[in-house]
């Protein structure tokens, strides 16, 4: 007989959400199901539907643990691309792998199709706390203007294009793959120097 040790909430949710990133990574966002999830990990369906109530609890679950990481590793990006220590690329390179090769992209998409829509409410609450803890820094007028706003709202928007679609559009119009990445670094490589000198 097996002895299972006994998780505490939180481990238990982790486990299931990392189990969770794992099968929309390898297998795309159809597979984020608490069957799924619960058999990769050795655990009840029911303990997952403890924890997560739904499967679209489960993905409502994990994209807002997808967006919490991404948005604390560009939240350290950021910062050591203002103090020169870290390349706006870097920051661009983070929002755009977690949109495609994290699956961000596809999971929101899935959530989309299958009427989750509001399982797309914990990643709006992610960005808009990151943007929070970024705005203190930017000298008056530009938080007037809501620029590291925009700035936000464009990266974001191009990072889920790209991932959906932006590999056969830069193919068709004869575009390098990374010409997405690169249009958004040129982005944010103007604002860092325009905020550098104001």
């Amino acid at each position: 007989m097996v002895v299972r040790k006994r998780l505490t909430p939180e481990e238990s949710r982790s486990t299931a959400l990392e189990a969770a990133r794992a099968l929309l990574i390898e297998t795309g966002p159809q597979s984020v199901t608490l069957k799924a999830v619960s058999a990769r990990i050795g655990r009840t369906h029911a303990n997952l539907l403890h924890h997560f109530g739904s499967a679209s609890g489960l993905q409502r679950a994990l994209a807002e643990h997808l967006a919490r990481t991404v948005c604390e590793t560009i939240l350290q990006a950021v910062h050591a691309s203002r103090a020169g220590l870290g390349s706006a690329r870097e920051v661009v390179d983070l929002a755009f792998d977690a949109s495609d090769r994290e699956g961000a992209g596809a999971l929101t998409s899935w959530m989309l199709l299958t009427g989750n829509e509001d399982a797309l409410d914990p990643i709006i609450s992610v960005i808009h706390d990151l943007l929070d803890e970024l705005t203190p820094t930017e000298p008056p007028e530009h938080i007037a203007e809501r620029r590291l706003h925009r700035e936000t709202l464009s990266l974001v928007l191009m990072a889920l294009g790209d991932a959906l679609i932006g590999a056969a559009l830069a193919k068709s119009l004869g575009l390098p793959r990374d010409a997405a990445r690169e249009r958004a670094t040129a982005m944010l490589e103007a604002s860092l120097a325009e905020h550098q000198t104001a």
